[in-house]
């Protein structure tokens, strides 16, 4: 902030402005420390998450496993990259309907909603910061996303069956 030189002004600054001088620079230290953990959030790498190897046919895959609501909240958000064999695979309990948007995600990924078999439900092509939803055509535990395209490069589409240890056989 840069104070006026003339001597009646700064006078008047004195009794009037100092208090707002000193509230405006309250205010503004007491926002930026309330967005300084927001904007940390949003421009670090997120950690990378404990792996597990999934087979769709001879092809490998290497998946982070998402299992808490908070790393599924975060799930791929802010990564710029990934591996041409790597994914994220959400893992749930129980079987529902899921559904997936991509507001903080960078990297266009394709997603396989998978059945506690294995088998491929359905698939979407998911674009990058968009809160377009993705949802599951029906119940399901899992849910891998890989690069976009992984699935069709490969003619993976619905029924398909992947293996490794998440699957029931």
């Amino acid at each position: 902030m840069t104070f006026i030189k003339h001597d009646q002004t700064a006078a008047r600054s004195k009794r009037h402005g100092a208090a707002v001088a000193l509230t405006a620079g309250l205010f503004l230290g007491t926002v930026s420390a309330a967005l300084a953990p927001l904007a940390w959030a949003q421009s670090a790498p997120q950690p990378r998450l404990p792996t597990t190897t999934i087979s769709a046919g001879m092809h490998k895959i290497v998946a982070e496993l998402a299992v808490t609501p908070q790393q599924q909240s975060i799930g791929m958000m802010m990564r710029r990259e990934m591996g041409a064999s790597e994914g994220m695979l959400f893992v749930n309990e129980d079987a529902g309907v899921r559904c997936f948007w991509m507001r903080d995600t960078l990297v266009p990924l394709s997603i396989a909603f998978v059945a506690e078999d294995g088998r491929i439900v359905n698939l979407a092509d998911m674009q990058p910061q968009s809160d377009q939803t993705h949802c599951s055509a029906e119940p399901v535990p899992f849910a891998l996303e890989m690069r976009q395209g992984w699935f069709a490069k490969r003619n993976i589409q619905p029924g398909f069956r992947l293996s490794g240890p998440p699957f029931k056989r």
